[in-house]
């Protein structure tokens, strides 16, 4: 019987660990929590089907140049945050979350459409933005980030 609680304890570790579950909800969302670091926001919903292609990028991303300064949060608007959970189980995030069920950010960000980006400089300036996702466009988006975080570097290199 031991045997079996230990197999079955071992199989729910391995599971848990293989889906993803890195992502990290934010009780509060507040950009000034992230100084002198690129942020890049991230407006997606359950039934938004290009947010579903958009994940796996978003986590290499995150991989990739988040020893650089990024930061990448997704701002969930689904109303329910177990339906935003369940999408996540789906598509893992390996980036910081946050449920905004009252779009008090999809306002702030005047969101048209799903997903939403923005790119946001060190010193908290909205400097790329683009509606939806796609992958024809992966490589202008990466690039976008590539120089935000080479523009700041520089910047915070000149400080005394």
């Amino acid at each position: 019987m031991k045997q079996l609680i230990r197999s079955l304890l071992t199989a729910a570790v391995v599971l848990y660990c293989s889906t993803g579950s890195a992502a990290q909800w934010l009780d509060k969302l507040d950009l000034k929590q992230y100084p002198n670091q690129v942020v890049y926001l991230d407006f997606w919903a359950s039934w938004c089907v290009p947010c579903r292609k958009s994940f796996p990028w978003l986590n290499e991303m995150q991989a990739k140049y988040q020893e650089q300064g990024l930061v990448i949060i997704g701002i969930n608007l689904d109303r329910d945050i177990k339906t935003a959970k369940r999408f996540v189980t789906a598509y893992p995030a390996d980036f910081l979350l946050y449920s905004d069920p009252k779009a008090v950010f999809a306002r702030e960000y005047k969101i048209a459409g799903m997903p939403s980006s923005f790119l946001i400089s060190r010193d908290g300036r909205v400097i790329e933005s683009h509606i939806g996702f796609k992958k024809s466009e992966q490589l202008l988006y990466e690039a976008n980030i590539k120089k935000s975080l080479r523009r700041n570097s520089k910047i915070e290199e000149t400080k005394p």
